[in-house]
């Protein structure tokens, strides 16, 4: 391959080759490994030795590793607008059986529940320790609803009073409590022990619904019941925090607090 044109003169005579000024001489190209780029002697080496640089890196896929043609084919899901994901580092996984339970996410232990109502309906039953220390306010939530209901049914809105006499009854035990132990308690342990023992009011209430309680009969039902929460209350407290010697002092306050929410309830 050449650039250069000859000619003759008038009388055919051969005259050296002359370089055209359009005419590149291509003797000294080098093609490399792509035949579309050409690389001249007469030019700077720098930018070629750059671009074949370039083309020796591998392609990246870090943004996109569905254009990587290396990578393994990932299992087909059958859905649609499901894409699968590859395998790998870079994959994820869309098990979910090591996920957590739904009522766990929200602070709902269903066997926790089911032990802290038995436990008030029997107050010699043992009870653990760490089940007691665990603040669940879904069942104190419920039980005082409940009882709210029921006296809604007989024309008696006292929501407001529940709620109120068991936020001052709580605090009050919380710091009573404080007080007689060395450890000391937390505000939702104390709130969820006397929620729950609030169900035999609510079954106090429920009696009241089907017939007065403005009497003798009213008044041993009355009394019986707040004996049953008190000594219901007390006794977790005294698993919670290991009063076995205060069970007394501990059961007196719990009935106080339960005796106004029987008054709420007859009256």
């Amino acid at each position: 391959m050449s650039g250069y044109t000859s000619y003759t003169n008038d009388w055919g005579d051969p005259q050296q080759p002359q370089q055209n000024a359009y005419s590149f001489d291509l003797s000294g190209a080098d093609f490399g490994t792509n035949p579309q780029e050409l690389s001249f002697q007469s030019f700077d080496h720098t930018q070629q030795q750059q671009n074949y640089q370039q083309a020796q890196q591998p392609p990246q896929y870090a943004s996109n590793p569905y254009l990587d043609p290396t990578a393994a084919a990932a299992p087909y899901t059958g859905e649609i607008f499901t894409p699968s994901i590859p395998a790998g580092p870079q994959g994820g996984s869309t098990d979910f059986e090591d996920e957590p339970p739904l009522l766990e996410e929200l602070g709902i232990n269903p066997d926790h529940i089911i032990q802290k109502t038995l436990s008030v309906l029997n107050p010699f039953r043992a009870t653990e320790a760490s089940v007691l220390q665990d603040t669940d306010m879904a069942g104190p939530l419920v039980f005082c609803l409940a009882l709210g209901s029921l006296l809604l049914l007989i024309g008696k809105a006292h929501f407001g009073y529940i709620y109120g006499i068991g936020i001052l009854g709580c605090s009050a035990m919380y710091v009573l409590l404080t007080l007689m132990t060395v450890d000391g308690t937390t505000p939702g342990a104390v709130v969820s022990v006397l929620g729950y023992c609030l169900l035999p009011m609510v079954g106090l209430a429920g009696i009241n619904v089907l017939m007065s309680l403005q009497g003798f009969v009213g008044t041993v039902l009355a009394g019986l019941t707040i004996g049953w929460c008190s000594l219901s209350a007390s006794k977790l407290f005294v698993a919670m925090l290991n009063m076995e010697h205060q069970l007394l002092l501990v059961a007196y306050p719990c009935a106080l607090l339960y005796g106004v929410f029987a008054l709420i309830t007859i009256f």
